[in-house]
């Protein structure tokens, strides 16, 4: 328990005696470091955000901005983070915290570390590169009025994206923005920039018991699994998204936590001529990146699936693992035909993903298993699209999510597979509007016909979301939606 303890902002600090259910927030706070604000104690406000150091594929580290009200403080065991405090102080301010004073991004200052930290991470990200086309010469996005930039992109490369998942109530998001574009390069001398060219810090194996409630870190999958086996009810946790809610909102406190998240074996991501596979415990930011566009269905899940700050943590494995209805992956992948590798000490075996789950929050997966990685058959449907419902654009649950995945040669549909998110009490194929589909030619009929099917097939009820007759109404048009954008697309292409 001595040995247990964590880097922040350069200094060690010891873990022992922490409560095994502890957020890094309130580790922070409660030693002192409260620049760190809890606003949702959910992961949707971003006030908490801070800076980890994680690997990159050269050696190097990054400062990966992630949600400190979400993760375990012993998940940051031989770990170094960053807060708001290590970024500058009020006499040597850094040059985030500089332009946000300079273009009058704070009010009342509650959500301005976490919009620092956040903005921290995209300042020393080693790709952003000053923009080379305005709108007009073609940039990125659409043309917000801005001269030099565009809605996306600012003229010295900053991706507002970055900052998704920071909410702001008072100060106005447009001085946070100007702040953000006005950041130059880090200077050579930055100590924090000085920081990427060395490597991350190494996973460290952690058992920790407080008060009869234990935290692992094992050191091997072979040694994850062995626990499993011993101790069925242990609760796994990866990117602890789900978990930090369950503490936080509904006071779980859990007598043993199996944290996995930083098992190589569990990390995996490769791409052969039969099969995409992806490890379970890859965050969903660095599959985005890895995959670099790859599976294009995929690449219109990301931007939609929660915030960059959940998604620096958030995994497949999770999103599946919890077996949500409302979970935005698994109609992507139901729909890209996927599996999932399930493991124990008995070994392997392979499930297809629709029919991995078996009722609310139930699937397949036996006590002592766990999820390897997904599989994705190759090749890849030439029509893809997801549509996520929901009452925001971003950083939202979704209401309902449909993903489509279909071929379609000489104008008849030869193949199709649809998968529904939040219509039923599991994520599910659309199995009579995919028949509807397939060997009929793509036209309005063929289309309202499936949508119908499809439309049928569902079981939705009403909360506080969206009603059931509202989910129904989605799942009608989605089908029409994507039929007259591939009719807009065939049109564009032909002129």
């Amino acid at each position: 328990m001595n040995d247990i303890a964590v880097n922040v902002n350069g200094k060690t600090r010891a873990l022992a005696g922490t409560p095994a259910h502890t957020t890094a927030l309130d580790w922070l706070r409660d030693t002192g470091l409260s620049g760190s604000k809890e606003g949702c104690a959910e992961g949707e406000c971003g006030a908490c955000a801070m800076l980890l150091a994680t690997p990159t594929p050269d050696g190097g580290t990054a400062w990966t901005p992630v949600n400190a009200c979400l993760v375990p403080v012993y998940a940051l065991n031989g770990q170094e983070i960053v807060t708001s405090e290590g970024l500058g102080s009020p006499d040597n301010l850094h040059p985030v915290q500089e332009k946000l004073a300079e273009a009058g991004g704070s009010q009342c200052g509650y959500c301005t570390p976490g919009f620092a930290c956040s903005m921290a991470g995209e300042y020393y990200r080693s790709e952003r590169t000053p923009a080379e086309t305005t709108p007009d010469e073609g940039g990125t996005g659409h043309d917000d009025g801005i001269p030099g930039h565009d809605a996306e992109h600012g003229p010295n490369g900053f991706d507002l994206h970055a900052l998704s998942g920071n909410l702001c109530r008072c100060t106005g998001y447009r001085p946070i923005r100007d702040a953000a574009y006005a950041l130059s390069s880090p200077e050579s001398d930055d100590p924090l920039h000085q920081r990427l060219h060395e490597p991350a810090p190494e996973p460290v194996p952690t058992d920790a018991v407080v008060d009869g409630r234990r935290f692992v870190r094992p050191a091997t999958l072979t040694e994850a699994l062995q626990l499993l086996q011993d101790e069925p009810d242990a609760l796994v946790v990866a990117g602890s998204t789900d978990w930090g809610v369950e503490v936080n909102i509904r006071g779980s406190r859990a007598p043993f936590v199996v944290a996995i998240e930083q098992l190589e074996e569990l990390r995996t991501l490769t791409v052969s001529d039969d099969v995409i596979e992806i490890g379970a415990a890859l965050p969903l930011s660095e599959v985005e990146t890895r995959l670099d566009g790859a599976v294009p269905l995929l690449a219109q899940l990301f931007p939609q699936f929660a915030s960059r700050l959940i998604r620096n943590r958030g995994t497949f494995g999770g999103n599946l693992g919890t077996g949500s209805p409302i979970g935005d992956t698994p109609p992507a992948l139901l729909a890209l035909g996927a599996s999932v590798v399930l493991v124990s000490t008995s070994g392997e075996r392979e499930v297809a993903l629709s029919e991995y789950f078996t009722g609310y929050r139930q699937s397949v997966r036996e006590p002592g298993e766990l999820i390897r990685a997904v599989r994705i058959p190759r090749p890849l449907a030439k029509v893809t699209a997801f549509h996520k419902i929901s009452k925001r654009r971003f950083d939202d649950i979704s209401s309902v999510a449909i993903a489509f995945a279909l071929d379609i040669e000489d104008g008849i549909v030869t193949s199709a597979r649809i998968g529904l998110g939040g219509v039923a009490a599991t994520p599910l194929r659309a199995y009579a509007a995919e028949a509807a589909l397939i060997g009929q030619p793509w036209n309005v009929a063929t289309v309202r016909a499936a949508a119908e099917q499809m439309r049928a097939e569902a079981t939705p009820m009403s909360d506080h979301r969206a009603s059931a007759d509202y989910r129904s109404l989605m799942l009608n048009t989605a089908l029409l939606k994507l039929y007259s954008t591939t009719v807009i697309e065939s049109k564009e292409v032909s002129a």
